[in-house]
């Protein structure tokens, strides 16, 4: 096909399918946002949040040191005794200790709950620092759709093969 042929069918395509698009318009047709919708996948609602959710965003306002979002992951004796500490040493000590306590944590390997019943979970945190690892139970408490921590058992150190850091050979 010469150049000159493939131009004239090219010019032809390209005048046409503004004419169909005019045609369209003049018609009523109009590309409408809820014609896009159609075509776009349905948007899945949001799940309800897990224990690891809830273990996980209590980590992450530690680290940084958001008090009221820390205390809105307890329940119970827990949220009690938590908001007597800060009674205790204020807000802003308060908040530097959680900082300070989180800081030295080089990783967080949370398993999969263990379901005590339909509203108790116990979760086991390994907490990866750079010399060691500890190991803490997390038992959480379903209120409405939201986990909340409810008591916690002490960490204990695990032996690690392989210390953090550690140069591979």
């Amino acid at each position: 096909m010469s150049v000159q042929r493939r131009a004239r069918v090219l010019t032809a395509v390209l005048i046409a399918g503004i004419g169909l698009f005019l045609f369209a318009r003049q018609t009523g047709w109009n590309p409408s946002a809820a014609s896009l919708r159609e075509m776009l996948p349905a948007t899945q609602p949001k799940p309800d949040p897990t224990p690891q959710d809830a273990i996980y965003a209590m980590l992450d306002s530690a680290r940084v040191g958001d008090i009221r979002t820390y205390l809105s992951y307890y329940t119970g004796s827990m949220g009690v005794s938590l908001q007597s500490s800060i009674a205790e040493q204020g807000e802003s000590n308060f908040a530097r200790y959680l900082r300070e306590t989180n800081a030295p944590i080089k990783g967080i390997a949370i398993t999969e709950p263990q379901i005590l019943s339909d509203r108790e979970a116990k979760v086991r945190v390994e907490y990866v620092y750079q010399d060691r690892n500890e190991v803490q139970y997390f038992y959480l408490e379903k209120q409405g759709k939201d986990w909340k921590i409810a008591r916690l058992d002490t960490a204990e150190r695990v032996k690690t093969l392989v210390p953090y850091g550690t140069p591979v050979q």
